[in-house]
């Protein structure tokens, strides 16, 4: 359905269902009833897009807009109306290019998505050019090189301004050096070329494999393929050889990775700074590789004796499963650390499932909004064509499609469309779609994201909700997740589909304990993959990518190293995260300082709902991040807070086991 958030716009994709809730409960619990009250629309409102040939119709149009600003930005003279024109510019081709980076991955009509891709790569090839426009950035030096306009500049203006100017000055043509832009180039082929290589399966003969076994694998004649790592198999064999497999070394990816990180070196180095790490950190919270290699160094020192009790845990259980051989390795972390949590805490998620019919949790969620923020969620019908499928879910992930910002030529703000998109089971004739305790979860994560931007009131589209420091971007998505944990939350809205019988308080309290089993051993392996993303963006070290992995992984996690295996070549991240896999870590660290401060007392609160929407939600990137959770908190917190609060975490709550003794 279109969803509307009071007079905002919110898409969100659902399957049919079939009870009867309140009006919010019903859009997600019943079928949908398509009453088309307009005419074709097109996807999103969007006229041109009611055919997939209107994708190039909404492209020449954008680029002939993008022709004028450029002139306007170029030739008029400095003020807050070249910033103005740099960020129409940018709204007017994001505008289209985000739209059509959904469409490529969801539409379910291959034409759609076809004309989707191609508007990417146009598009995208305009936007090279115009990071690269020695003219445009020289009219944005212009203004704020001069002191006494750059002065008068208000702060969202000057803020904008600046990072607009760090986008330029990081592709290095402000200088006068052939070097960046070629540095550059070939930087987009290297990161293409890793991230597509770092998917790709590997084989290994069939006859090296176990008849018994062959089934878990895809055959292609006479080898097997392994396309993953097998990490929640039972079998501890089939982890082994999906290990061993997926993870051998290849040549040609190994030899990417390097000249992809020696190539990230030259260019930081080239813009003036001490390695790629220190660019890449530049307005984040953390702000310095140094900062953050001591939050993990200090969160792994902090965590050491509860991560050698994990170990212990494991072992115990493997050896328990497999008295024959006991050792711990890498690929049985997963797998025993589920174990491990299972056997202690007896958590099915077939139990909780009637108790989180879609329909409830979204009422849930609009309960939730309504009591912090005054907000509703509320079902429209939408236009002909406005959505491109009746029944889609699929792909947990959330995309902007259209950011927020103050039109001033229309004086009024340009609200943000969202899309949320999840994957979700199948409704049946008798039942609606029900979620499992983790499905839950992840719908009030990506709702969290998406409130960021539906919330955010930017005068920037450049700055607005999620367009924020990586560092920063998950807090508000963690921030929910701590919401559909709490019982005084959840009993709002989870009762049996069928009964209406809540949800008992004894199963949310075991489910939020079992989270805690093995928790320090997880983090460390977060620590661990995050240190290495340090050291690679950090100054060439005399060794290979492997020589460091080796050593990091003795000293960050301390399962042993695997011989002939190259971890690193699958670690996709580097692409989008380089020098920032920390990122959710510290962002985990902050929403549970803000949970614990301002929620867990009452975490249905309006005055600190309020203070949360102002503090945090509405400046988007336009603030420095720092600052607003200082703002939230009230006080300024130290890298130590952060490390503190991810550790108290995982603490257990006698509560939780007096509640289970009674029952």
């Amino acid at each position: 359905i279109l969803g509307a958030l009071t007079c905002e716009r919110f898409w969100t994709r659902f399957g049919r269902n079939v009870t009867t809730w309140s009006p919010v409960g019903a859009a997600f619990n019943t079928k949908a009833q398509r009453r088309y009250l307009f005419g074709v629309q097109g996807l999103f409102g969007v006229p041109e897009l009611s055919c997939p040939e209107g994708f190039e119709v909404a492209t020449k149009k954008a680029l002939k807009k993008t022709e004028c600003l450029l002139e306007k930005a170029c030739c008029g003279p400095p003020g807050v109306q070249t910033v103005e024109a740099f960020d129409q510019l940018s709204d007017g081709l994001c505008k289209v290019a985000d739209l059509a980076d959904f469409v490529k991955v969801a539409h379910p009509d291959p034409e759609y998505r076809k004309a989707a891709e191609k508007t990417c790569i146009e598009i995208g090839t305009v936007v090279e050019k115009l990071n690269t426009n020695v003219e445009l950035c020289q009219s944005l030096r212009k203004l704020l090189d001069n002191a006494d306009m750059a002065t008068d500049l208000d702060a969202d203006t000057r803020r904008v301004a600046e990072l607009f100017m760090f986008d330029f000055e990081i592709s290095g043509i402000h200088l006068d050096d052939k070097r960046a832009v070629a540095l550059h180039v070939k930087l987009l082929d290297l990161n293409n070329e890793f991230l597509v290589g770092s998917h790709m399966p590997n084989r290994i003969a069939t006859s090296v494999v176990p008849q018994h076994l062959h089934f878990h694998f895809a055959n292609e004649g006479s080898f097997i393929q392994v396309g993953g790592l097998h990490a929640d198999s039972p079998d501890d064999l089939v982890r082994e050889i999906a290990y061993r497999v997926y993870l051998y070394p290849n040549a040609d990816m190994f030899e990417c990775l390097e000249e992809l990180l020696k190539c990230r070196y030259k260019l930081a180095k080239l813009v003036g700074y001490e390695s790629y790490g220190h660019r890449a950190l530049k307005g984040t919270m953390a702000k310095t590789p140094e900062t953050v290699m001591s939050f993990l160094q200090l969160l792994t020192d902090k965590l050491s004796d509860r991560t050698a009790k994990d170990f212990d845990m494991m072992r115990g259980m493997k050896k328990k499963l497999n008295p024959r051989n006991s050792e711990l390795m890498p690929w049985d972390h997963s797998f025993l650390s589920g174990v491990v949590r299972a056997e202690r805490y007896n958590i099915e998620p077939s139990l909780y499932s009637p108790y989180l019919s879609l329909g409830a949790c979204m009422e849930g969620l609009n309960n939730l909004f309504c009591q912090l923020y005054g907000v509703s969620l509320m079902s429209e019908q939408p236009g002909v064509g406005e959505v491109w499928s009746e029944d889609v879910r699929k792909l947990d992930c959330h995309f902007t499609i259209r950011g927020g910002r103050w039109c001033q030529d229309m004086g009024q703000y340009q609200l943000p469309v969202v899309v949320l998109m999840l994957s979700l089971p199948q409704p049946t004739k008798s039942t609606p779609t029900l979620l499992t305790p983790g499905m839950m979860e992840n719908l009030f994560h990506e709702m969290g994201h998406a409130m960021h931007s539906m919330l955010g009131r930017t005068r920037y589209q450049h700055v607005t909700g999620t367009r924020c420091a990586t560092d920063f971007a998950e807090v508000p998505s963690i921030l929910m997740e701590y919401f559909a944990s709490d019982y005084r939350v959840i009993s709002q809205f989870a009762r049996h589909y069928e009964t209406g019988q809540p949800l008992p308080e004894t199963m949310v309290a075991r489910l939020s304990e079992s989270k805690k089993v093995c928790g320090a051993a997880d983090i460390q392996l977060q620590v661990f993959y995050a240190v290495l993303d340090q050291l690679y963006h950090g100054k060439p070290q005399n060794c290979s990518t492997t020589d460091i992995l080796k050593e990091m992984q003795q000293k960050f996690y301390g399962l042993p190293y695997v011989p002939n295996t190259a971890w690193q070549l699958r670690f996709s991240h580097l692409i989008g995260y380089g020098a920032k896999y920390y990122s959710y870590l510290l962002s985990r660290a902050v929403a549970s300082m803000v949970w614990k401060q301002c929620f867990l007392q009452d975490p249905l609160n309006r005055d600190m709902g309020e203070r949360y929407r102002r503090e945090m939600l509405a400046h988007g990137g336009a603030k420095e991040p720092m600052l607003m959770v200082e703002g939230m908190l009230q006080r300024r917190p130290t890298m130590e807070d952060f490390v503190d609060a991810l550790v108290s975490e995982l603490e257990p709550n006698f509560e939780t086991f007096m509640m289970d003794s009674e029952s």
